[in-house]
């Protein structure tokens, strides 16, 4: 820049300003990274009860009898579809492809006959954990999609950029900055990407895991 633009003043006024977008972009980044982490805990924790749920069913239905091995049949194909669907095709439109194996297997609890009283409290068992069950599949498909608006990270980029230019107005580059203002470029692209990758638990290099389903019900 022109000598007659670096005077004291203009740098002093620089440096303040540059001081307080940085402040400020620092308190929203690491607002966004918890908040965004806390949804992904969040996730996690319903994905652990689904599959607690889903292992209580089984155990409910195999204490019912063989009269029930048809439907816990059929929870081990609808556990296989809603993790196809939750982790292979992360981009459908959830809602609008009801889980119809799920459905008819709390379509066969209902229609069971208990032939005792204690058939009678199992059943009644199994239809109040499938109700949860579903509960919590909706909630997880409902929180699956990312919520972050891009005019907030457009607007976080746009600050980073401000700062790196503050970087080098009144001093030439040399070898070191140069490596130096990599490196913090390059932690701070680190950062955003993490945000954006805890937005989407289901898809990405930050993903749930899908073995507490996988690994729920073991083979009939």
């Amino acid at each position: 820049m022109p000598d007659h633009l670096l005077d004291e003043q203009a740098k002093d006024v620089v440096r303040l300003g540059m001081g307080l977008l940085s402040t400020i972009a620092a308190l929203v980044l690491s607002l966004l990274i918890s908040s965004s982490y806390a949804v992904y805990e969040g996730q996690r924790n319903d994905l652990r009860i689904l599959a607690a749920d889903v292992i209580n069913l089984d155990a409910t239905l195999r204490l019912y009898g063989e009269e029930a091995r048809p439907v816990r049949e059929m929870m081990r194909v609808g556990v296989a579809e809603t993790v196809d669907r939750m982790w292979s095709r992360p981009t459908i439109n959830r809602f609008a492809e009801p889980n119809s194996t799920a459905e008819k297997a709390y379509l066969s609890i209902l229609g069971l006959v208990p032939g005792n009283e204690v058939q009678v409290l199992l059943k009644a068992r199994a239809v109040q954990l499938y109700g949860q069950i579903a509960q919590s599949r909706l909630r997880l498909y409902e929180r699956s999609e990312p919520d972050l608006p891009t005019s907030l990270i457009v607007v976080l980029a746009a600050w980073m950029v401000c700062l790196f230019v503050s970087f080098c107005l009144f001093s030439p580059l040399k070898h070191t900055s140069i490596v130096a203002l990599v490196l913090v470029a390059f932690s701070i692209a680190a950062a955003l990407f993490l945000l954006l990758e805890l937005s989407e638990p289901f898809s990405g290099l930050v993903r749930l895991s899908d073995r507490p389903l996988t690994q729920a019900l073991p083979p009939l």
